[in-house]
Order: structure tokens, then C-alpha cells, then sequence
């Protein structure tokens, strides 16, 4: 269905951090990442570890008690059967400085246009103009970058490589790491040896297990199966995503690293999911006014402000079931452009208002977009002049003793009250605990 020569043949490097989370706390502890048996844990309210969930496992967690992501920590084995497992905390920002440390080994061997973070522990890099700088021979530098991350950090990686992206990522991950070398190099040329041959559709990047039924349903069962359908029948059934699955099967990915998308309309936003069913009216009330003034700083910052405020409310699991979706609204109204948090947070608890109808909340989302620069203040007839500029002037000025002591050094006294989670939250870096980046 595709003629090769004419597609990119490139050079490009997928490098994984294996049990990144995990490695990292290994090392911090001044063990082996690969031989000990080690489980990185997020506890939930009230501090215990039964409630939380498992980001991230050492290899040799996985090997020997069968533990993965996101699985619950009260599912773990105990104590007595499992002696040699360590439950630890999570250091986000010793993730985000040692993800931050690999980039800066990525770039002694690519351009920074020729690099792409795809993850906090996975980066794309586009070897094309640079690899016979380093070697001979694409597998020797890959083999040589691995060296230079163990050597420096004490990470290990696995690397796959290939003619295109997609192909450097399936490499990786259906491949390099169940190999000793933890590198393998996918050629268009093998498609037949190697994506076809990926026994499990789940096991294909992009392909989830909804997806993977829905393919089920029409008779398509492996990769074989999807490279040899009909591409009008999958553009029937997914739409343009039945081209992308089809051109995936195939090893074809025209996408360039270098030229960067750049999307047309930008927003700012934040989502919050509870750490237990929210029901009482005031206790939402309150998180959406905290998150809605997060993201208002947010544009502040950016010497913006928002022509439209949109709130999202995720009920719990049990209120409204529409499959595997939980259920709630989303809702957006256009407003005279404004980054004052009072205004903006009216405007969003008259939304929730208007659509909540007294059901348990556990996530709640807060999003401006329409964005213009901040250069005039418009003025709201039915109000005091001097109020509105008091409250324009008093946002910047939290803004700034924010800045410089940190959010807890300004809080309302809504945030110290019962449901509220702003102070809470303020300590953490992507939900979870950010500890010291220097431990």
C-alpha cells in the first residue's frame, strides 16, 4: 500500500528511562535500580498506604511480585510475603531535576529543534544530521548515549531506533526492552517481522484498549489483520484516526521533530480530582473558587486576559453512568475580557449553579481561553469604579508576594476551611509529594 523510497528515511532515537520514578529512588538510596525490589507510592488523604496507588515499580518488583502503574497499594503483597519490598514516597522534583539532567545529555548530541520530550522519562531525538559525529554506526552511539546517562546519573535506558518516529517508538517498546542491549533498530524493510507481528493490538502505541474492541468487532485481530483491511473501512469507522491506525501498521509516520506544531488558540487551565465525593455545596464552592483564581494568576503572568471562562464538574462513580464515563457537565460563557480573579470566579460559581443539581462531585476543571493582551481595564457601569480597580490592583500584589515567599504566605481564609485544598496542593508537583530535588 506504501512505496518506501518515497517516504522520510530518517534517523531517529526513542530513549526510554527504564522504571524511571523507581530508578530514581533507588538511587537516592544508594541501590541498584535493577536488583532491588523497590514500589514508588502516592499515598491518598489520611496518609496511609492502602489508599494510594503505584507509580512506578523497579524491574525487579514487576518480575517477582507481578506489581504494576496505577495499581492499588492495598492489592500489594504483604509484608510476610514479600520481606524485600520498599514502599517509598514520590520526589516529584528530583524526577523533574533528573529529567532535566537527561535533556542536557541529549543535547551534546542533538540540536535542541531536533530533541522532543515526549514524556518526563521519555525523549525523541532526531539523530539524522548528528549521529556520525559520534560513530560508525547508529546502534554504537545509541549503545554510546546509554553509557553516558548510566555513567552520569546512574540511569539505566532503553533505546529504539528507526527510519521515523513511530517506527523508533515500537522498536522501544515492543522490542529494545526485552533485550539485553535494550536497543533495537526497526527498518521499514522488517515491517513484516516486526509490527505485524506484535501479538497484542493493546501492545501498539496508540491503540487503547477501546479501540483495540472496537477493531475486534470488525474482524480485525493483530497488526497483520489492520495492515491488510480496506483503509476506506477504517476511515469509516474511526474517521482520520482510522487513516493514522492504518499508515501505523504500515511503519509510516511523516512527521518531522523539527518542524514544531504550534496551535492557533491557546488556554490556560487546571483540574483538580478529589481525594474523596464531594457533597456539600459551600466545600465545592470553595475548590472551584481556588482553582478558578490558580489559573487567573496563571494569565496574570502572562499579562493576559480571558474572553471565556469554561468549568468542568466530574461527578462520582454511581451518580451518572454513561459507560466508562462517570458523568457531569462542562460549561463555557464569553466575558468582557478580564484577568481579575473576583470577577471571574462570580462568572464560574454561576455556571456550577446553574447545572449542579445536588450530585457528589469528585473533579472539578477550571479553563480561560479567547486570550488578549492585558492593556486596558474594562470598567463594569453597575459597579464602583474605585472597587474594580482595588480588586485589579490587590490581585497583583498577592501575585507578587506569592512570587517571592511562596502560596502559603497569602491564603484566604476560605482555604483554611473544611474541603478546601489550595494550601494543601500548593506543596505538591503534579498532584503528588515534590520533596527535595537535591535528596
Amino acid at each position: 500500500m506504501y512505496d518506501y523510497k518515497y517516504e522520510p528515511h530518517r534517523i531517529i532515537f526513542m530513549i526510554d528511562n527504564k522504571s524511571f520514578f523507581a530508578s530514581c529512588e533507588a538511587l537516592r538510596l544508594g541501590l541498584n535500580p535493577m536488583t532491588t525490589c523497590l514500589a514508588v507510592i502516592s499515598r491518598q488523604e489520611g496518609g496511609n498506604w492502602g489508599s494510594g496507588l503505584i507509580m512506578a515499580a523497579s524491574p525487579l518488583a514487576k518480575k517477582k511480585y507481578g506489581l504494576h502503574n496505577v495499581m492499588r497499594a492495598r492489592d500489594l503483597p504483604s509484608k510476610r510475603e514479600a520481606p524485600d519490598l520498599m514502599l517509598v514516597d514520590p520526589h516529584m522534583n528530583l524526577y523533574i531535576k533528573r529529567s532535566m539532567q537527561v535533556l542536557d545529555i541529549f543535547r551534546k548530541y542533538a540540536a535542541d529543534e531536533d530533541i522532543h520530550m515526549y514524556s518526563i522519562d521519555e525523549g525523541m531525538i532526531d539523530m539524522t544530521k548528528s549521529w556520525r559525529l559520534f560513530g560508525d554506526d547508529p546502534y554504537y552511539v545509541a549503545r554510546k548515549m546509554q553509557k553516558d546517562i548510566h555513567d552520569t546519573l546512574g540511569l539505566y535506558t532503553t533505546c529504539g531506533i528507526g527510519e521515523n518516529p513511530i517506527l523508533a517508538k515500537l522498536a522501544m517498546d515492543n522490542s529494545a526492552k526485552h533485550k539485553k542491549s535494550m536497543i533495537a533498530f526497526w527498518h521499514y524493510i522488517d515491517v513484516p517481522d516486526t509490527i505485524w507481528n506484535i501479538p497484542k493490538l493493546e501492545d501498539v502505541w496508540g491503540i487503547n484498549t477501546r479501540t483495540a474492541n472496537h477493531l475486534r468487532r470488525i474482524g480485525i485481530n493483530n497488526m497483520y489483520d489492520l495492515a491488510h483491511t480496506d483503509p476506506a473501512i477504517l476511515k469509516r469507522e474511526f474517521g482520520v484516526i482510522g487513516e493514522q491506525l492504518f499508515a501505523e501498521s504500515w511503519g509510516v509516520d511523516r512527521s518531522i521533530i523539527s518542524h514544531k506544531y504550534h496551535p492557533k488558540a491557546k488556554s490556560y487551565g487546571n483540574s483538580q480530582v478529589l481525594q474523596r465525593d464531594y457533597f456539600d455545596q459551600r466545600q465545592i464552592e470553595i475548590v472551584i473558587r481556588e482553582i478558578g483564581e490558580q489559573v487567573a494568576a496563571r494569565i496574570r503572568a502572562h499579562n493576559l486576559r480571558t474572553g471565556c471562562v469554561n468549568l468542568f464538574i466530574g461527578y462520582a462513580y454511581g451518580e451518572i453512568d454513561y459507560g466508562d464515563h462517570r458523568g457531569g457537565f462542562s460549561v463555557q460563557q464569553k466575558i468582557t475580557p478580564s484577568n481579575v480573579s473576583h470577577d471571574l470566579v462570580q462568572i464560574l460559581l454561576y455556571l456550577f449553579r446553574k447545572n449542579w443539581q445536588g450530585q457528589a462531585v469528585r473533579c472539578i476543571g477550571v479553563n480561560y481561553s479567547k486570550l488578549s493582551p492585558d492593556y486596558s481595564l474594562q470598567l463594569n457601569i453597575l459597579e464602583d469604579p474605585d472597587l474594580q480597580l482595588k480588586r485589579y490592583k490587590l490581585d497583583h500584589v498577592v501575585d507578587q508576594v506569592r512570587k517571592k515567599y511562596g502560596f502559603s504566605a497569602l491564603v484566604k481564609a476560605s482555604s483554611l476551611m473544611r474541603g478546601a485544598t489550595a494550601i494543601q496542593r500548593s506543596n505538591l508537583v503534579g498532584g503528588h509529594n515534590g520533596g527535595n530535588a537535591y535528596e
